[in-house]
């Protein structure tokens, strides 16, 4: 992506106006610009360039009541309605922590931010956008019909910053890293996977051996990782909502992750993509991005983790899915039985 839009405000607009339904990420992708410079072109008419730090955003959204919180990556968008609250702030890494809304956040990420009033069919929607340097949308926050609209206004007021530039510069967009492995190195992989004791160890054992997730799954072999057909997902997904299991699934980018815990009760497939249209929870999948699916059982404390995780054709990881293993609400057995029939990429599973 270029450094500066060769395109004026007039344009962005028309461009707008021409293609109203078409979603911003995808009329930005169109234009050649990022969302953010899109979104920037109604500044001082119903859009305002705000601090975008979480220790600003995040208590600020805390002020609005009940709300929807999205975050995405190109082949997921994952959306919960809640509250925001308990807020821990964090120099690498902050946290908002409630049963609905539950969010990993990376702060160096949080570059850009706008608050957005957009006219719709069913009135105004408001929103608080964040973005990073490449002003890709980081994590959103979209008011809803019982929100605190005076809250909003002084929001307003409070964190806008001085420069309210309707086409801003951005930075170069970077590349998912693609999968890395160290083949000469999976004795070690293996033998060290074996003694994790949290799943958090994983990363930090990849990054030692000079690999990523994907390339680690890629050599590592049984009983640590089984490779899965790309349908596996749907798959996964049918079967956890017909059993009524609680798992939690994430979603996430460099900037943040975004998790819900609970069950899935409603799946709405349309063309390629697969929805889960819950009251609290709505999940967009794109089932033909999927390039990549794998089995993870890694060793805890507290018994083995096992995920289902799914990653696109570049590299990136789509979403990760886990048994709940909360006290009371342990339904990792389930989920654990619900993983070994799902169908490997060489075939059916036993």
């Amino acid at each position: 992506m270029a450094e500066h839009t060769p395109l004026s405000i007039e344009d962005i607009q028309n461009a707008q106006a021409e293609w109203p339904k078409l979603r911003e990420r995808d009329l930005a992708a169109k234009l050649g610009i990022s969302e953010f410079q899109l979104a920037c072109a109604h500044v001082g008419q119903g859009v305002t360039r705000i601090d975008a730090h979480p220790d600003k955003t995040m208590p600020a959204a805390m002020q609005l009541g009940e709300v929807m919180a999205l975050t995405r990556v190109d082949a997921a968008v994952h959306e919960k309605v809640g509250i925001y609250d308990a807020y821990h702030p964090g120099q690498h890494a902050a946290m908002v922590l409630t049963e609905d809304i539950d969010l990993r956040i990376f702060p160096s990420h949080w570059v850009h931010a706008l608050m957005v009033e957009k006219p719709s069919d069913a009135g105004t929607r408001r929103s608080i956008q964040i973005f990073d340097a490449a002003g890709d949308a980081i994590h959103k926050v979209f008011l809803r019909d019982g929100s605190d609209l005076n809250a909003w206004d002084t929001i307003a007021r409070e964190l806008a910053i001085p420069d309210q530039a309707p086409l801003p510069e951005i930075g170069q967009r970077k590349p998912v890293e693609a999968a890395k492995s160290a083949p000469d190195k999976t004795d070690i992989l293996r033998k060290e996977w074996a003694r994790l004791t949290d799943t958090h160890q994983f990363l930090r054992l990849c990054s030692k051996l000079k690999m990523n997730r994907l390339g680690a799954y890629r050599i590592a072999g049984a009983p640590f990782v089984r490779q899965l057909a790309t349908t596996a997902v749907d798959q996964m997904l049918h079967k956890v909502q017909a059993s009524g299991i609680e798992i939690m699934l994430f979603v996430g980018n460099r900037g943040c992750i975004q998790i819900h815990t609970g069950p899935i009760e409603t799946l709405k497939p349309m063309g390629p993509w697969q929805n889960v249209m819950d009251p609290r929870f709505n999940l967009h999948l794109r089932r033909d991005k999927i390039a990549e699916v794998w089995a993870v059982d890694k060793p805890t404390q507290r018994g083995p983790a096992i995920s289902v995780e799914a990653f696109d054709a570049d590299g990136g990881l789509i979403l990760q899915v886990f048994g709940l293993g909360k006290d009371g609400r342990d339904s990792r057995p389930a989920w654990g039985r619900i993983v070994e029939t799902l169908d490997s990429v060489t075939g059916v599973a036993a």
